[in-house]
């Protein structure tokens, strides 16, 4: 018999005893740390393993939560089975519902339905027979896009894989990367938001419903994308009631109320407060900017699960 567990926290390879140091590897062992120990101070036993580890038996530990397992996207298909396997062993934190619904952009739709703001979004369906010119047209005509410039992306991704920010005299340009990805994976156009270049994108964390903090990340500029990696800053940010509202009324409006969440929002072309991402799989938290959230979250996995 070898040990048992109450939670493993999931991070992958690159974060297990890194050989090299940087400002970024310190964060993410910052992070998981800060989780690892707050669990333990529940009266958990807690341990931190990479998801594709060999060598765990992943049938001894009770849950297995997503925290730092940033390389699955480059993975996926290993990935992907691993998740099938793993989840006939032990239980995920979020659940495995809650995982397969929100990797898929698509969920952006079901969220709309259940009157969330998002921004308007136009799903070209993988194998679809047309054009990137065409597509555009539709989402000007049937979702009165704005007519000049519009992103594409992936409805699976991670980290800004495959997104173009497309001019209407670019179209023709992006038409071969379009047709092969289209022939290969599901599509979306969204209206070009003026406003995260402008005033940035509001991330909020919310545990069990409860919000607990907020960061506001900006772009750098000339970029149009909000992530460090592209140079974007991140900053504390002491968010408005209504900002707040808007963040639990999304996490109210999934399948089941993720025990985690970071809400990412902004205004849109009309004003609005809209919802940027639904990030319930393994996104960052920030807790070393607000290490009491960490507390509050396995506070939350105590209550709900043990």
């Amino acid at each position: 018999m070898g040990m048992h567990y109450d939670v493993v926290v999931l991070t992958d390879s690159r974060y297990i005893n890194p050989k090299k140091q940087s400002v970024y590897i310190d964060n993410v062992l910052l992070e998981d740390r800060l989780v690892l120990e707050a669990l333990q101070n529940q009266g958990l036993k807690a341990i931190r393993k990479s998801w594709d580890d060999q060598e765990f038996d992943w049938s001894s530990t009770k849950y297995a939560l997503f925290r730092t397992t940033w390389d699955y996207f480059d993975r996926f298909p290993k990935f992907a089975k691993w998740l099938e396997t793993t989840s006939q062993k032990t239980q995920f934190i979020n659940s495995k519902k809650l995982i397969h619904w929100n990797i898929d952009k698509h969920y952006l739709q079901d969220l709309s339905k259940a009157g969330v703001t998002i921004p308007k979004t136009y799903f070209v369906e993988s194998g679809t027979q047309i054009t990137l010119e065409e597509a555009f047209q539709h989402a000007i005509n049937t979702m009165g896009f704005q007519p000049s410039e519009f992103i594409l992306k992936p409805c699976v991704s991670g980290a800004a894989r495959h997104t173009y920010k497309i001019k209407k005299e670019s179209i023709e340009a992006h038409e071969a990367v379009f047709q092969k990805l289209i022939s290969e994976e599901a599509m979306m156009l969204q209206e070009f938001q003026e406003n995260i270049i402008k005033e940035g994108e509001i991330s909020m964390m919310v545990f069990n419903g409860e919000f607990t903090h907020a960061v506001l990340k900006v772009a750098k500029p000339g970029d149009f994308r909000v992530q460090d990696d592209f140079g974007g800053t991140v900053h504390q940010h002491e968010p408005t009631q209504e900002q707040i509202d808007f963040a639990t009324s999304v996490v109210h409006a999934a399948p089941e109320l993720p025990i985690y969440a970071r809400v990412d929002i902004f205004k849109d072309n009309d004003d609005d407060w809209a919802l940027a991402e639904l990030e319930i799989f393994e996104p960052e938290l920030w807790f070393r900017l607000n290490p009491k959230a960490a507390d509050i979250l396995s506070q939350s996995i105590m209550k709900s699960y043990f």
